[in-house]
């Protein structure tokens, strides 16, 4: 037994898991700086970059997008970011802990080359095709959309994410409450608060529906937090989260369900 495990710590060290998601593989070696950002941009559309290459899954949600996805949708996937070089599944444990089928959210526009998803990443504001987008999704994907009654407001809340896409607001690894930074799912909620529509209140960390069952992930989170944050994180500290039925984003009564949440792929 002793020496099955020395085998497998031996292959975790030699082999250790890929820590960047799709979309970040998809920038050329050597590249620096947020390859969804306006610069990146602006240079694949002059030709300076390399355009995206397309899979065939790629280009089934591409379809798909433009048949189902309308302004101001909000999109939600199960992510797989990583924190310690790979090895703990930041994204998984958040959606666990809050008993959520998802761990991100991101807002949709019709833009001239199809569905794009403004969102946050490591690297900042991004704005990505939907079809890469949704390739980061590792469980359930799902849709909601403002019911009609309160669509009127999707131009600001696009203008929202177009305003600090351009100013490239920076990516909240603290997930502080306020807009110096932003982690994804706080910037859904300040679009649309920004259109005067709050969707869910923030939850205290500690407060997690399924907290308890995780002691050390949170114990060791909190620790971790204390030697490479400014602010650590706490227990007490209030995040917003995508949810479920019962809290979050999912759970906003100014939504509508478009695609209820639904593992895999959707053909």
């Amino acid at each position: 037994m002793l020496l099955r495990i020395s085998l497998w710590f031996l292959a975790l060290a030699l082999n250790p898991p890929e820590a960047r998601e799709f979309s970040a593989r998809l920038a050329p070696a050597g590249f620096r700086g947020n390859y969804w950002g306006p610069a990146a941009t602006q240079a694949r559309l002059e030709g300076s970059l390399p355009a995206i290459p397309m899979s065939p899954s790629m280009e089934r949600w591409d379809r798909w997008g433009r048949q189902v996805l309308r302004d101001g949708d909000i999109v939600f996937r199960l992510g797989d970011a990583r924190l310690m070089r790979g090895y703990f599944p930041f994204s998984r444990f958040l959606a666990n802990a809050s008993n959520s089928k998802f761990s991100h959210t991101g807002i949709v526009a019709i833009e001239a080359e199809g569905p794009v998803v403004y969102d946050t990443t490591s690297t900042g504001v991004a704005r990505q095709p939907f079809c890469v987008w949704v390739q980061d999704n590792v469980g359930h994907f799902g849709v909601k959309r403002l019911r009609p009654e309160l669509r009127g407001a999707i131009p600001r809340v696009l203008a929202y994410c177009r305003d600090i896409f351009e100013r490239q607001v920076p990516f909240d690894y603290e997930l502080a409450l306020d807009d110096d930074k932003l982690y994804c799912v706080e910037m859904t909620e300040k679009a649309f608060r920004h259109a005067g529509i709050a969707l869910s209140e923030p939850i205290k960390l500690g407060d997690m529906e399924r907290a308890s069952e995780f002691p050390l992930c949170m114990l060791g989170l909190h620790t971790l937090s204390q030697y490479v944050l400014e602010r650590p994180l706490t227990f007490e500290q209030q995040v917003y989260f995508p949810g479920n039925e019962r809290h979050g984003i999912w759970s906003s009564p100014a939504l509508e369900v478009v695609v209820s949440p639904t593992p895999g792929q959707i053909e």
